[in-house]
């Protein structure tokens, strides 16, 4: 138990705030703590090789295999690789093909032929959950830039499914996968173990990871960060010291759990490789790992338990004190690709604008929305929805949280109960695909969000 969670707050209102309901269903898997960890677990007493990572003979006559995350010179601090023990090596498959022939939603090459780009605020609506799609097939790519081949860049995408994946797996060579479930848990099986991942949960799988998506809350939708270099880490705290923002014993990593399948039971690997979608035939379960070790493994957080920093004087602070998690770039202080949430908390700045302010930033910002309504946008920006500002493209709040902001009396209080806002920000340029472009739910009528804020100039009156 969480020492947040076994002390009994003084008030009431000083309770870490859940946007989970009350009658949120049980997350039935167990887990390890913590993150960045060396992590062993095991399925089987005595699965994992004592002093060795590749004896003779595994025990229980398991095969060893290694899954490299990073190079293998790389500084032993950023060095991530992970032992897994299975039943059947991974290579046992028949050759990949073709998956569908590349008539899928996935996008890659952010060029002209495939992409458009515009620095116009752009709003769409709650994606339609399609009919009859799993998670695989119902991913579509909304925009990006770089080129997985060259480990450069990154890419958004959202994801609609109504089925369950049966007897098939994925497996993205390109990049490491963060996913933010919006609507239904995703109840995800992979070669680590078994995560349940709700609504206000993030799930990290990384490169070269094989999982299952299951439903069990009937259909979902959601919304996934991809990087194509590095990995996810926490932000540096500087100032801050040592605790607070997300800690790291918030995270949680599955344990060993596995599958053997008898022959004959035929899965499908399906491979995300370069942009395009490939899948390999094989005659048991990807998810037969009886045992592992090692520190590159997924995870997930809740992100109930991001601990708020903000001011408790006066102005508006950088949202960057509200990264969850970052990929660096080779630009100290600079990302390739920030998760930044905008939690419930307390507002006590005075003689403040307390909304976010307006802005022009040398960032990329796609937002979305899990649930409720976005402090700066109340009304069209709706959850399952999205937008998208572009580097050194102006926004802020829209002409009624202006009004309201700059009239209310300030007394100290709360902000966003009930509602979890998050952002990918880039220090790239996105282009978006032709389909969310050209898709039916963006807002065209977006821009009238800031037409009629009242202009008080007035040349006579400080």
């Amino acid at each position: 138990m969480l020492a947040s969670e076994a002390i009994t707050p003084p008030h009431p209102s000083l309770k870490p705030t859940s946007t989970k309901p009350n009658n949120a269903p049980v997350d039935p898997y167990t887990y390890q703590d913590g993150f960045g960890n060396h992590f062993s677990s095991e399925a089987l007493k005595g699965a994992l090789p004592v002093g060795q990572n590749t004896p003779q003979v595994c025990p229980y006559g398991l095969y060893a295999e290694q899954l490299s995350g990073t190079a293998f010179t790389v500084g032993r601090s950023g060095n991530q690789r992970s032992w897994l023990y299975r039943i059947h090596p991974s290579v046992m498959h028949r050759p990949f093909e073709p998956y569908n022939a590349g008539d899928h939603g996935i996008v890659d090459t952010f060029d002209s032929r495939t992409t458009e780009t515009t620095p116009t605020q752009i709003r769409w609506l709650p994606f339609p959950i399609a009919e009859g799609l799993d998670f695989v097939d119902g991913l579509r790519t909304i925009g990006g830039a770089g080129d997985t081949a060259l480990k450069s860049g990154l890419a958004v995408h959202v994801f609609t499914a109504e089925r369950s994946m049966d007897r098939r797996a994925f497996c993205n060579s390109d990049g490491d996968m963060l996913i933010v479930p919006q609507q239904g848990r995703l109840d995800i099986t992979t070669e680590f173990g078994r995560i349940m991942a709700a609504p206000n949960e993030i799930v990290v799988i990384q490169r070269g990871m094989r999982f299952s998506v299951a439903l069990p809350d009937g259909p979902s939708r959601g919304y996934i960060l991809e990087v194509y270099d590095g990995h996810f880490e926490l932000p540096d705290l500087g100032p801050i010291g040592s605790n607070g923002l997300a800690n790291p014993r918030d995270f949680q990593t599955p344990v060993a759990s596995y599958e053997n399948t008898e022959s004959g039971a035929e899965w499908s690997v399906i491979n995300k490789y370069q942009g395009e979608l490939f899948v390999a035939k094989q005659g048991h379960s990807p998810f037969d790992v009886v045992a592992w070790h090692g520190n590159y493994a997924p995870y997930k957080y809740d992100l109930a338990k991001f601990s708020v920093i903000g001011s408790i004087s006066f102005d508006h602070v950088d949202p960057s004190v509200f990264t969850v998690l970052t990929c660096k770039s080779a630009h100290p202080g600079t990302a390739v690709a920030d998760f930044v949430i905008f939690p419930p908390r307390f507002e006590v700045q005075m003689h403040t604008f307390r909304p976010p302010y307006f802005h022009r930033n040398c960032m990329s910002e796609f937002m979305g929305l899990i649930r409720g309504e976005y402090e700066a946008k109340k009304g069209g920006f709706l959850p399952g929805g999205a937008s998208l500002h572009s580097m050194m493209t102006p926004h802020g709040p829209d002409a009624s949280t202006v009004v309201n902001a700059t009239t209310r009396e300030l007394r100290p209080g709360r902000v966003a109960d009930g509602t979890q806002a998050f952002m990918f920000e880039s220090m790239f340029q996105l282009r978006l695909t032709k389909w969310a472009a050209e898709h039916k739910q963006r807002d065209l009528d977006y821009y009238k969000a800031w037409q009629s804020i009242p202009i008080t100039f007035n040349p006579d009156r400080i």
